[in-house]
């Protein structure tokens, strides 16, 4: 009889080695499907960290531990393709910007989905992706740009937020649909939010202004990143990934 223990030993460590990728950096590749394409999942949770530390009480996706592990999959042979998990309150606005341009640079089939939330700097990070699908329940929240503590009242700084806000703004417009018209008329909104401004779009919404591809939930979005995968590998297909995008 065949003695089959070191493969069920590697099988064990494997496990054990996704178990602890999953547990520490919120990653995983999934290997295991009949078409033996290698998935990379990420999860961005929580606030996105920049420059300055969050509290301890918070969950974060830290962006200076992010962007290696981009820059790690574009160069691995390994891996066939993206899938981006997204439930965030926003945050960092530069480091939100680096993580969206990073994954909108990426020659691999990449696709995203939103879960709970896609707030605020999330949005470009949503979009960044060459196809999208959010949750019924899910939610975006699009706002203008808005800085905590002290801000010098000169015409410089307000000069500086309208940059930041139009660097956005040109992002998520040239990675969907709708219009850049629309979006600010959606950020400006004063009737939505409570002492403020902006929008709260459900899943169903985001799709209808065009900022998401469809509506969807994991075996909708592992089952897009596969088709995207295989046009990908096809010779007459190489490179093409049907990117949704402004119609």
């Amino acid at each position: 009889m065949a003695d089959n223990s070191g493969d069920n030993n590697e099988i064990l460590e494997n496990k054990k080695y996704k178990d602890e990728k999953v547990e520490k950096e919120s990653q995983i590749t999934l290997d295991e499907n009949e078409a033996h394409h290698k998935i990379h999942l990420i999860t961005i949770i929580g606030e996105i960290e920049g420059h300055e530390n969050a509290g301890n009480q918070s969950k974060v996706t830290k962006y200076e531990l992010l962007l290696p592990q981009l820059a790690s999959i574009e160069d691995s042979r390994d891996i066939d393709g993206v899938i981006i998990l997204l439930n965030t309150m926003g945050g960092d606005v530069e480091a939100g910007l680096a993580i969206a341009e990073m994954i909108a640079s990426l020659s691999k089939p990449t696709v995203s989905l939103v879960l709970g939330g896609s707030h605020s700097i999330g949005v470009p990070i949503a979009v960044s992706t060459d196809y999208s699908f959010i949750v019924p329940t899910g939610t975006m929240v699009i706002h203008p740009v808005r800085m905590n503590g002290m801000v010098i009242g000169v015409p410089q700084t307000f000069n500086y937020f309208k940059d930041v806000q139009n660097r956005i703004t040109s992002f998520v417009c040239s990675h969907c649909s709708i219009s850049k018209d629309r979006y600010e008329e959606l950020m400006m909104e004063t009737q939505v939010l409570t002492k403020d401004v902006g929008s709260v779009l459900e899943g169903h919404e985001a799709v209808d202004e065009g900022i998401i591809c469809e509506i969807g939930g994991i075996s909708q979005a592992i089952e897009k990143l596969h088709s995207l995968m295989k046009q990908y590998k096809s010779p007459s297909g190489a490179g093409e990934t049907n990117r949704c995008r402004r119609r």
